[in-house]
């Protein structure tokens, strides 16, 4: 059974996933299941083996999560690292490498990340959808950690 959009309470929760080419294999399998598992995927790209610039799926899926065109995103590339420091470059976008469930955990109750980044060299298929699964049923704790958000938004929004 697939979890409810937190925002509106109705409807599948609306997922962007992406990846380059050296993480299509584990983008395509974690497409499957969480689709299995009632969510709502948008698979944004890449589709071949063929070399992919991790910016180029990057950039254009966490502009749709901040403009609130999917409710979360997943980016997927060797290390995760290349597609971590895009997704954060976009304003309103808290991208979080996770390589554990608890890692999951703690982003979405801690620092409300709508991006998961993982990494396919460094995670098995069976850990990134156990990670996946978490990270996306996982709501914001806010109290405590709302201010700590705020600082982050208030950032990004400030006049250079």
């Amino acid at each position: 059974m697939g979890f409810e959009k937190q925002k509106e309470g109705t409807g599948a929760m609306k997922v962007a996933i992406g990846a380059d080419h050296r993480g299509i294999g584990l983008k395509k399998q974690l497409k499957d299941f969480l689709t299995k598992e009632g969510f709502s995927v948008s698979d944004l790209g890449a589709h071949s083996a063929e070399p992919f610039d991790y910016p180029d799926i990057a950039f254009p899926l966490s502009e749709k999560v901040a403009k609130g065109e999917f409710d979360r995103g997943i980016l997927v590339c060797m290390s995760g690292t290349g597609m971590a420091i895009c997704a954060n470059k976009v304003r309103g976008v808290r991208a979080a490498i996770c390589d554990s469930i608890e890692h999951a955990k703690l982003s979405r109750e801690h620092n409300d990340a709508n991006v998961l980044i993982l990494g396919s060299q460094f995670v098995s298929d069976e850990m990134a959808r156990r990670i996946a699964l978490e990270w996306l049923k996982t709501p914001f704790e806010g109290g405590r950690h709302e201010p700590r958000v705020r600082k982050i938004s208030d950032f990004e929004n400030r006049k250079s």
